[in-house]
């Protein structure tokens, strides 16, 4: 059966000759005769079933692209300098946009539209904090270096092109839901679907960016024996990433009651903490040979417990820090956003008069209107931000109180990720 699999249609037809000979030699009763007639059957059957093979590996290797055949681009590994650290993340950023753009010519793309995406990706993906990206290179150091590994300049490069492909991730995200969200700037600048000539292309865009972080992954870890995990781990943070984004955009059509603090924490668990928080360190220690699974376990149940406190940083900012702060106009009243804002102050702070405003104007009015400013005040007057603060304060406490599940990865790690998240303003 394996091998009809592989054969052309005279493969199997050969093959149908060689199963009723099968069966002749089956049939007799001599075991002399037999002997003979099973082992001359056994030299035709293994001929056969090799010119079959050998048709049918023809036949598959036309079916396939021309470009399967095309080499993979891989430039030599630049120098990586740890004490210009944004510098040389930001360096290997353009090395692997050039990488992706020269092998589009492999299928047959025209110039013109390899020069779109090359200003495509430029627009997207360079321009943030770059922190998910920058935590895979100091993870993978501070890991490497604990269990005695030495760490080289190709190991530090791989953990940046590691932490290019959650930017990567990241960055074609943003650009399918700031078009769903109808939001208005991203990181400074216009979101790429309101750039003219963009529209409607910038979901295709979304869709190239996905695709090409794989192409990555397979051109710099192909032939490394931790590919088929790093995929499977992309391939699963974008699943749960993707169905944290089915949650949120349900909420457009789920009653406000419904905006519970429940709904909220699964939303950014899989919205946010999967993909921000865990995957850069999941990366890290697939790269350093760690299998333990209750490692991986303790790891994320910690960098979780961090990306749901860091979401409610966000949602915390887009209330009341300024587009200078953060780079974007804060839009969650105006979108209806199930925010740890409003899933406290509903439940659990506003008397009956606020919450029949908050149930007329939540999601009814304009970033900017007299509306929103209200929604603001009414959050400031049932003591959000004390709450807030105390809320950071628990986090924390919650976190470090999680030091002793860790057995192989060093807690210097968590702590670089609270650093830059703790008390943040921005």
């Amino acid at each position: 059966h394996t091998a009809t699999m592989s054969l052309g249609p005279l493969g199997v037809a050969m093959k149908g000759g060689v199963v009723v000979a099968w069966i002749a030699a089956l049939s007799q009763t001599s075991s002399v005769r037999e002997a003979v007639q099973w082992v001359a059957l056994a030299v035709v059957t293994l001929a056969v079933l090799r010119a079959g093979s050998r048709q049918g590996g023809e036949a598959s290797r036309e079916a396939y692209p021309a470009v399967e055949a095309a080499p993979r681009v891989r430039r030599a590994y630049p120098a990586y300098d740890l004490s210009e650290k944004k510098e040389s993340f930001g360096a290997m950023c353009e090395v692997l946009i050039e990488e992706a753009v020269e092998e589009l010519r492999a299928y047959e793309v025209r110039e013109s539209e390899a020069a779109w995406v090359g200003r495509m990706l430029r627009y997207n993906v360079q321009g943030g904090k770059m922190n998910r990206g920058l935590m895979v290179v100091e993870t993978g150091k501070l890991l490497f270096e604990s269990l005695g590994l030495a760490v080289t300049n190709d190991d530090l490069c791989r953990f940046a092109v590691l932490g290019w492909v959650i930017e990567f991730l990241q960055a074609w995200l943003l650009v399918a839901d700031d078009f769903m969200d109808s939001s208005v700037t991203r990181r400074g600048q216009p979101c790429w679907y309101r750039v003219e000539g963009v529209g409607k292309i910038a979901i295709n865009d979304a869709f190239l960016i996905e695709m090409l972080l794989f192409k990555m992954l397979k051109r710099h870890f192909g032939e490394l024996a931790c590919y088929g995990q790093l995929v499977d781990l992309v391939l699963e943070t974008t699943l749960q990433t993707e169905l944290g984004q089915l949650l949120d955009l349900r909420c457009e059509h789920v009653d406000l009651r419904d905006f519970t603090l429940d709904r909220w924490t699964l939303i950014v668990k899989y919205k946010t903490a999967f993909y921000s928080f865990y995957l850069p360190v999941a990366m890290a220690m697939i790269l350093a040979g760690i299998s333990d699974r209750a490692e991986f376990d303790a790891a994320r149940d910690i960098l979780v417990t961090m990306g749901v406190y860091f979401q409610a940083q966000d949602d915390f900012l887009d209330a009341f820090g300024t587009p200078d702060q953060i780079g974007k106009i804060g839009t969650d009243i105006q979108d209806k956003k199930c925010g740890w804002l409003f899933v406290n102050a509903y439940h659990s702070l506003c008397d009956q008069r606020q919450r029949d405003y908050l149930d007329k104007h939540y999601g009814n009015c304009d970033v900017g209107s007299d509306e929103e400013a209200h929604i603001k005040d009414i959050y400031v007057q049932v003591g959000l931000p004390q709450l807030y603060q105390e809320f950071e304060q628990a986090s924390y406490d919650k976190i470090r109180s999680l030091q002793h599940t860790v057995k192989l990865v060093p807690w210097s790690v968590f702590d670089a990720f609270l650093k830059k998240i703790y008390k943040r303003q921005k």
